[in-house]
């Protein structure tokens, strides 16, 4: 199977995408032995404006996609030298927001949302995630701070007219002389505004702490999801004085090269989903053995188009588009993000073997539609190209798994024309510390399984790993999660939360018709 070039920039660092985030510390005691949480400068409620340290916020509203609606928030200007060895050179003016805290007076550490990716915009992800965040603003404020290269931060955009993404799902695959060439289009065009070496994990990690010095040094409860969990780790490895706690929602061990094991944790992932089908007897008696009928499809479409008419459900317009080998490996990863679309897996699948493409295909523009940003987004490259490429080798065990190989081998392609920067010899060191940690996983997660949260766990002498049941990538927002995450940056003892309640989740059982699972 052949993966075209948006193909494999989208599903090569998809982790994602969407993440939820949490922020606050109750002022209560903690078996009456924890003092009363140091309080920061009050903030009216009524307040126009006010500062922080030496950063002066105003009020401002956050946009949201597809919609007239915004959220209140504070801004303040920010900026940063792009390449810190020469003072005289660009400067970033990168987009920082806060969301204050419901009580009159915050505690004084501050939650600060990392967003995944690599790419995302923590800024304008706030809208979808804010929900999750209830029971931490209660104490806190949340920082929200768009990573350089994402949003409103000197973003890396490489937006395309869509007839090359076109013209290779005619073609049917990867072309790597293709791969390069839109590679280095993508370089001309975001070199007349930056220099991509410059990007990199590293480079954020000294932005955050320059506008936690500038805040007035505060500490910071940090809360990664996906990539962010990478930009928590580094933090800490490099700033542990700043860190109160850490939170890694699906985390990315410091360890790992990203890229490496997608195609084994997908299939991994996805024969534990399709397993909750093989316990219902009416979706055995349906579908048989879902995986093997995933691979029938996948040879099927191997080099070959399907059209496909649907709807379009922003404009509500009837398009046709077209399904091959690669788009479909990419939609299945996108299905198996969440419990609610890996129930239609099943049955989507069973429809594309008689020759229905719509169910399957008709949900590409609901499952990355919210990705389509983040796949035109080349900061991912800055990250990838400089921490992990060199480290990529296709195996003979991925080979035959529904991604393959390809996605390493288009990753290495890209990052042959991309410029880099050096990494810290120490980047891929885990993480070794002593800060309370709580660790999230999903049960079924395609991207990051919960033995990546066993992996980090073995640095950590005050932490508690909490797995899932039936869930995906992301899971802060799932269930009592949230309330969980409020204790722990309360109660700051990670070994005592009481997790019971994550035991209520589960799988959702799986569609044997267009009407829904079985009785």
């Amino acid at each position: 199977m052949k993966l075209d070039t948006r193909t494999v920039l989208r599903i090569a660092i998809a982790v994602a995408v969407v993440g939820y985030l949490a922020f606050t510390q109750f002022a209560k005691t903690h078996d009456g032995d924890r003092h009363a949480p140091k309080l920061a400068a009050p903030i009216a409620a009524n307040a126009k404006a006010f500062t922080l340290g030496a950063l002066a916020f105003k009020t401002c509203e956050l946009a949201q996609k597809h919609s007239g609606a915004t959220t209140s928030a504070f801004c303040a200007p920010f900026s940063v030298p792009e390449n810190r060895a020469d003072a005289n050179g660009r400067k970033l003016q990168l987009r920082l927001a806060l969301i204050k805290s419901d009580a009159a007076a915050a505690d004084s550490d501050i939650v600060v949302f990392l967003a995944g990716g690599p790419g995302q915009s923590a800024v304008d992800t706030w809208p979808q995630v804010a929900p999750a965040f209830a029971p931490l603003l209660a104490h806190h404020h949340v920082l929200l701070l768009d990573q350089r290269g994402t949003g409103g931060s000197n973003a890396l955009e490489c937006k395309g007219d869509g007839a090359d993404k076109e013209d290779a799902d005619r073609d049917g695959g990867f072309d790597a002389a293709k791969a390069k060439r839109h590679t280095q289009e993508c370089l001309d065009l975001v070199s007349k505004h930056a220099d991509p070496r410059f990007y990199t994990t590293i480079d954020a990690v000294a932005d955050l702490e320059a506008v936690r010095q500038a805040l007035g040094a505060p500490q910071f409860d940090l809360v990664g999801v996906s990539y962010g969990t990478r930009m928590a780790q580094q933090y800490a490895m490099r700033h542990a004085d700043g860190v109160r706690s850490i939170v890694l929602d699906s985390v990315a061990p410091n360890e790992i090269a990203l890229g490496q094991d997608f195609a084994e944790n997908l299939d991994s992932a996805l024969k534990l989903q399709f397993a909750q089908c093989d316990k219902t007897p009416a979706c055995k008696s349906a579908f048989g053995d879902s995986y093997v009928n995933l691979m029938k499809l996948r040879d099927a479409l191997r080099d070959k188009l399907q059209d496909y008419i649907y709807r379009d459900p922003v404009t509500f317009e009837t398009q046709t588009k077209h399904l091959n080998g690669s788009s479909l490996a990419g939609l299945v990863r996108m299905f198996a993000y969440t419990p609610e679309t890996a129930a239609l897996l099943p049955l989507s699948i069973a429809e594309g073997l008689k020759g229905d493409f719509t169910p399957l295909a008709g949900q590409t523009q609901v499952l990355t539609g919210d990705m389509a940003d983040l796949a035109e987004n080349a900061m991912q490259l800055s990250v990838i190209c400089s921490e992990d490429a060199d480290l990529l080798s296709p195996r003979s065990q991925d080979e035959n798994l529904l991604l393959g190989n390809h996605l390493v081998n288009g990753i290495k392609t890209a990052c042959e024309v991309w410029p880099h920067a050096a990494r810290p010899a120490d980047f891929h060191a885990p993480l070794k510390t002593d800060k309370p940690v709580l660790i999230l996983e999903g049960a079924f997660d395609p991207v990051t399984p919960p033995r990546y949260g066993e992996q980090v766990m073995k640095g950590f002498s005050n932490a508690k790993l909490i797995v899932a049941k039936g869930q995906g990538h992301n899971v802060i927002g799932r269930g009592c999660i949230p309330k969980l995450v409020g204790e722990f940056v309360d109660k700051l003892d990670p070994k005592t939360l009481d997790a019971m309640c994550v035991d209520r989740l589960g799988p959702m059982p799986a569609f044997v018709n267009f009407n829904g699972s079985s009785p």
